[in-house]
């Protein structure tokens, strides 16, 4: 059982989840620096890839030292404990699950040891094909029940030949999006599936290398952005320094939904912020869908670059009318009913004498299954808001992922089974419009056939076998 940890949750109506984050990833080789501290702070400048979990794996060049605990970075470590993970070369890791549940045993990096030596790794994205690799795994290989865990047996499982060899030979046979950093005593590797679903980055720092899940990552630590690693890219890093080899042709297909939600908005993903990709995006919203009100407000933070763009492009002011708690914090405390009645007004408040009366245009990343937007509009007419119209700066989410980020299924999705007109009746909106999937694909400057865009439009770049994935298909199996 988890416990509390003494914070009030984002989590208000457990049936009404946002789109949960994929998980962060850092990794470094620095000898003469404080790995620890390093990882550490990257993996702060991740956390908002995941929050249930987080763990640090270091090496001083003849073992392997892994703490993780559940929590956020913040809450697992703290200056005694990164004061014991001393080496020259360290991985760290911030989870949100998605294959497997949200247990200790689930947390990473995952440590593999056999009689030559450990392996650590660390993983962004999610497997398709998990259940198929665990069945090349003894029964009872693992305690763990995540893609993870079995990647890391299987990588482990022949230490005859050096681990660059068996990872270039392994992962051709892994389907799905992996962003990995994995690492052995001495020296530090850093992989990413064939399509390049998810981000990963390489960094120099002055005295050593650094890879992370995102830009932003690497500027917290001081590290210079070098490049993307491409898809299909395994790279070694030690003291000869950086060593690169392809173990798959580059299919390119990054994460639309990168650009919307997920990444930082100071990152920047092939060349392009992601700010300016996400104040532009508001620009094309407001001539796709334009409406005469008297302000663009944001839902905080998530809508706040394209409700810039929004008041840019389409002459209106633009203004808060929605504070947010910035110290609400991940619990496991089960809101009561009276809180639970008052919803999201522990997240959200609005500035009655900023709104009364005003046409409003309010502006936000993404609808899943619609409650809180149907929280806010209510919310705001009861402020005094004369009009509520709607602006979403991403197509209709109606369909999951299975690439990383835990969407609800599709039955469980507002937009998998109702129209925009349906959705803006059940918002209580005035009107709703969302930007349409051109219009954020020419927003992001990047070629449409070089992007996932699967929980938009159903066209999924890897071949799903629906029978064989979810969260838990290893728990159903055992």
């Amino acid at each position: 059982m988890l416990k509390g940890d003494g914070q009030l949750s984002h989590d208000l109506d457990p049936h009404d989840r946002p789109p949960k984050d994929a998980c962060g990833v850092f990794g470094v080789w620095a000898p003469g620096e404080e790995v620890s501290k390093l990882t550490y702070y990257g993996l702060y400048a991740l956390q908002h890839r995941g929050q249930e979990s987080a763990g640090i794996a270091v090496s001083e060049g003849s073992r392997i030292l892994v703490y993780k605990d559940m929590g956020l970075v913040a809450q697992v470590f703290d200056e005694s404990v990164l004061g014991t993970l001393r080496g020259h070369l360290a991985i760290g890791h911030c989870r949100y699950s998605t294959t497997g549940s949200s247990v200790w045993e689930n947390a990473q990096p995952t440590l593999s040891s056999t009689e030559v030596g450990g392996l650590a790794l660390a993983h962004n994205g999610n497997l398709i094909n998990t259940r198929e690799l665990a069945q090349r795994l003894a029964p009872g290989a693992t305690r763990a029940t995540t893609d993870t865990e079995v990647l890391t047996s299987l990588l482990a499982q022949d230490r005859s030949q050096p681990i660059d060899d068996a990872a270039a030979e392994l992962l051709p046979q892994v389907k799905g999006a992996y962003s990995l950093v994995f690492m052995d005593e001495k020296t530090l590797y850093a992989a990413r599936d064939p399509q390049g679903i998810r981000p990963l980055v390489l960094g120099r720092l002055e005295r050593g290398w650094a890879v992370a899940s995102e830009t932003a990552a690497l500027d917290i630590v001081g590290a210079t952005f070098v490049r993307e690693i491409e898809p299909g890219e395994l790279i070694t890093i030690d003291e000869r320094g950086v060593r690169s080899r392809r173990f798959a042709l580059s299919e390119p297909k990054g994460c639309l939904f990168e650009y919307v939600y997920l990444a930082r908005p100071d990152t920047t993903i092939a060349g392009r912020s992601v700010q300016s990709t996400r104040v532009e995006v508001g620009r094309v919203l407001a001539r796709e869908h334009p409406v005469e009100a008297d302000l663009v407000i944001p839902t905080p933070e998530s809508g706040t670059p394209a409700a810039v763009g929004y008041a840019e492009a389409s002459g209106i002011p633009y203004g808060q009318g929605l504070v947010k708690n910035s110290y609400v914090g991940r619990t496991f405390i089960q809101p009561s009913q009276t809180i639970r009645q008052l919803g999201i007004r522990l997240k959200l408040n609005p500035l009655k004498e900023v709104v009364a009366g005003k046409r409003l245009i309010v502006v936000d990343d993404s609808i899943v299954r619609g409650n809180t937007q149907r929280a806010i509009v209510k919310m705001l007419r009861e402020a005094g808001a004369r009009e509520v119209h709607v602006r979403i700066s991403s197509p209709p989410v109606a369909w999951p992922c299975f690439y990383g980020i835990d969407f609800a299924t599709r039955a469980e999705l507002i937009a998998g089974s109702l129209s925009v007109e349906e959705i803006r009746d059940s918002l209580g909106a005035d009107s709703l419009g969302y930007i349409s999937q051109e219009g954020l694909i020419e927003a992001t400057t990047i070629p449409a056939d070089r992007l996932c865009r699967a929980c938009f439009d159903g066209q999924y770049p890897i071949a799903v076998d629906r029978d064989n994935v979810g969260k838990y298909v290893l728990e159903a199996q055992a």
